[in-house]
């Protein structure tokens, strides 16, 4: 059999991020569901998880029809096993991903973005798996005093820093 190599663009809906992660176990549905319900009360979302034995279903939950959907859609083409595609609005994953870091099932967390997303995908024929991502797009310099000021400011507007005293 001879390895191919494919890049997948998964990028999310505008106004959305995306989690990329590997997971096994079909128990990931249910447990996926509950820790996004219970990170954020104003939390939507939709997810796709690719079963790699079994019947090999694309597995799907959410709280709201049209991410589940448009997750499903990523889940396809990236078509890896245990692959494991979650979208989410009205909250950031950074509040996401502690939640998700204890389910048992998850092995791997690739990404957290807003930003275009692709994914490099080895096919072999029998099976795909995730090589790798690439996250939007590369630096275009160094940051510079007002840059660390601006960087500062905003996490302090969003509430992740105390003020300066």
């Amino acid at each position: 059999m001879e390895l191919k190599l494919e890049v997948a663009d998964i990028a999310p809906p505008e106004g959305t991020n995306i989690i990329l992660a590997t997971s096994h176990f079909i128990k990931t549905v249910e447990d996926v569901y509950e820790a996004l319900a219970d990170s954020c009360a104003s939390i939507k979302f939709g997810f796709a998880f690719c079963e790699s034995s079994g019947p090999r279903l694309i597995r799907k939950a959410g709280n709201d029809p049209g991410l589940v959907e448009a997750a499903v859609k990523r889940a396809r083409k990236v078509a890896a096993g245990h692959c494991l595609v979650i979208l989410v609005k009205n909250a950031w994953p950074v509040n996401i991903l502690p939640r998700l870091r204890q389910v048992p099932e998850i092995v791997t967390l690739h990404a957290a973005t807003a930003n275009p997303l692709k994914v490099v995908v080895a096919d072999f024929g029998e099976g795909r798996g995730i090589l790798g991502v690439i996250d939007g797009d590369t630096p275009l310099g160094v940051e510079k005093e007002e840059d660390v000021k601006e960087r500062m400011d905003l996490l302090r507007k969003f509430g992740y820093k105390h003020p300066y005293p």
